[in-house]
């Protein structure tokens, strides 16, 4: 009995010790995920989905394909305020009739204000945790994958500060994107003018262009230099649009003529890049337009057949 005892006991002792020392799996990390989603207008949606990168929920408008079956993505980014100030495709143009019997599913995020829509190295007490290069490049199209059942071809196209984001974008996740559009968007080098571009967007929110990519000129700056890194574009549709910035009949509303104009500078710079490399993109350089939801809707129409085209839309 003694024995017995004993032995029980001892067995007892090293399971317990056994479970002290077991190395328990770790609890897999949360992914992205559809955290709620509301009708608004047509059949158009308010997606929001849960970013891991971000620990936040982002809202997306979206406007499903017709029809229900696999079709393409277009992502559509807005301009400075990210679209929380009211002013968007979504609020200024005509998207939803122009888009109504098109073949591909249109996403426009809401938010990034400031951001130029990039991973930031360190958190900003203005801009937060922005991580929205993870977001767009990864988080938001495994969602939209799922739950739309596309077909995976996907064009993205920005305007004004996000033009050169979408530039940025489509080199850092070539695999992503098969076409990609700029309208009086910006694409920028590393050098003292491109980050005076970038840094002047930036601190006009008030962050700090140092929390992005790190010292002004410094390794991550150069990694987003889209005139360096421009060979990663070879084989995508590319479309470049801007106006000299004299007003025209194809504006609508209140202009920037200034900044139209260094937009076209930059744009015109990028695109003679991209020919010296071989690679052919769309240019257009138009004799008048002053930076507005009227130029940047007529764009969006010109840009469409050549986006169509390349996702398969």
């Amino acid at each position: 009995m003694r024995y017995k005892f004993l032995l029980t006991m001892s067995t007892a002792v090293l399971t317990v010790a056994a479970s002290l020392f077991t190395v328990q799996p770790a609890a897999a990390a949360p992914g992205p995920r559809v955290d709620a989603e509301k009708p608004i207008d047509g059949r158009a949606i308010l997606l929001d989905v849960y970013s891991p990168a971000m620990d936040t929920v982002v809202t997306n408008r979206v406007i499903p394909a017709p029809g229900g079956g696999p079709a393409p993505t277009v992502y559509l980014l807005t301009g400075i305020g990210g679209g929380a100030d009211g002013i968007s495709w979504w609020d200024d143009t005509d998207v939803r009739q122009f888009f109504g019997d098109k073949n591909v599913n249109v996403v426009m995020p809401i938010g990034g204000a400031y951001s130029m829509y990039t991973d930031w190295h360190t958190d900003d007490p203005v801009v937060g945790r922005a991580r929205w290069q993870t977001y767009l490049t990864r988080e938001l199209p495994s969602v939209v994958d799922a739950r739309f059942g596309t077909t995976g071809r996907n064009a993205i196209a920005g305007v004004s500060m996000s033009g050169g984001s979408a530039v940025d974008l489509a080199i850092q996740a070539p695999e992503r994107y098969q076409a990609v559009a700029s309208y009086s968007g910006c694409p920028w080098s590393a050098d003292a003018a491109g980050i005076a571009m970038v840094s002047a967007q930036v601190v006009r929110g008030g962050a700090n262009p140092g929390n992005m990519w790190g010292a002004p000129g410094a390794a991550g700056w150069q990694v987003h230099d889209a005139f360096a890194q421009a060979a990663r574009l070879a084989g995508k549709t590319v479309y470049l649009s801007a106006a000299s910035g004299m007003p025209g009949e194809i504006d609508r509303g209140w202009g920037f003529p200034p900044v139209e104009a260094i937009a076209a500078a930059c744009t015109s710079a990028f695109a003679a890049r991209l020919g010296r490399l071989g690679i052919g993109a769309v240019h257009i350089d138009r004799p008048a337009g002053a930076h507005t939801w009227g130029q940047f809707e007529y764009d969006l129409h010109d840009s469409w057949p050549h986006l169509a085209r390349a996702i398969g839309a």
